[in-house]
């Protein structure tokens, strides 16, 4: 089941929004307002996400919600990586969910928090206990990024790369099981909450970790999960057959499924971070997940009534 949508990821961090392209956010903002028309449109009763911020900036909160974009969601979210990215200790994540409540009366999410393994496994085993102890009952959805390593392979989305130095190579190592699915200690730490905090897991376009991780999320007793559908594998062949496919493994958790990533060729620059060169396709992209993944619940009671009619 799919509870709810999140319009767009982190776009206060130039990973994932190009601010020399949009310096004020004031297409982000028409984006975000459009989007979130589209989703209501398709279901009035899903629950519209604001893309997690990262950092955790109740000023730009302010300027989305003086462009109108706050109008068009019904929570927001954060991120935070206190021992690895954030220039703040652990022991203040109250303090910044408390920022954020201060300037918004919309319900504040913690969309993803988590540890890297990169200095130690033990220290992010203890890292988990001490996120849970902190975060559970101060925010309605938690979700721990992540439930599997990066694959080195792969390239971490990030636009520094290696000139993070040490910071981009902890991207690879934020799951609770190796790249190879083996366990670290952070997952016997993780069991106790994993009913109250939930699991962030990016799945790649025809990701061979799909059903492992679903075989995971049910030994742990998972019941919220995030994960993603890019706007821009959209345009790859079989692209619906593996939305379908990872939609379908995933339709017996309390799911939030995030819309991003502008395909290079609809961009005002050839990248995933740039604004559309039309805010409508974006809408029109979350109008489309929406209607086939979540659609209002009449409609899709008025169907199952129809198939067993027709069987």
């Amino acid at each position: 089941m799919i509870e709810a949508v999140k319009i767009w990821n982190e776009p206060n961090n130039k990973s994932h929004w190009d601010p020399l392209l949009d310096p004020e956010w004031d297409l982000f903002a028409e984006m975000t307002r459009l989007a979130g028309q589209a989703i209501r449109a398709e279901n009035p009763e899903l629950t519209r996400v604001l893309g997690g911020m990262s950092p955790i900036d109740p000023f730009f909160l302010q300027r989305l919600e003086g462009k109108g974009a706050l109008d068009h969601v019904d929570a927001v979210a954060v991120h935070g990586f206190p021992l690895d990215w954030n220039l703040w200790p652990i022991d203040a994540w109250p303090e910044k969910v408390a920022e954020i409540r201060a300037v918004t009366d919309k319900p504040v999410w913690v969309t993803e928090v988590g540890v890297s393994s990169f200095g130690s496994e033990e220290v992010q085993a203890w890292g988990v206990k001490k996120t849970a102890d902190l975060l559970i009952g101060h925010a309605p959805r938690i979700h721990w990024y992540s439930l599997y390593d990066l694959p080195h392979t792969w390239e971490a989305t990030t636009r520094h790369k290696e000139a993070e130095g040490s910071s981009y190579y902890r991207h690879f190592h934020m799951g609770l099981l190796r790249e190879d699915g083996s366990p670290k200690p952070a997952v016997e730490a993780y069991a106790p909450y994993a009913e109250q905090m939930g699991l962030c897991q990016w799945f790649h376009f025809e990701d061979h970790r799909l059903d492992d991780a679903v075989a995971w999320f049910r030994r742990l007793g998972v019941r919220h999960v995030r994960t993603g559908l890019s706007w821009a594998d959209r345009y790859r062949e079989g692209a619906l057959d593996w939305f379908d496919r990872q939609m379908e493994a995933l339709a017996e958790f309390e799911t939030t499924v995030t819309f991003c990533f502008t395909p290079e060729h609809r961009g005002i620059e050839p990248h995933h971070t740039s604004p559309p060169q039309a805010a409508e396709e974006f809408a029109e992209f979350c109008a489309e997940m929406t209607a086939r993944y979540a659609p209002r619940r009449a409609a899709a009671a008025q169907g199952r009534i129809v198939s067993k009619e027709l069987a």
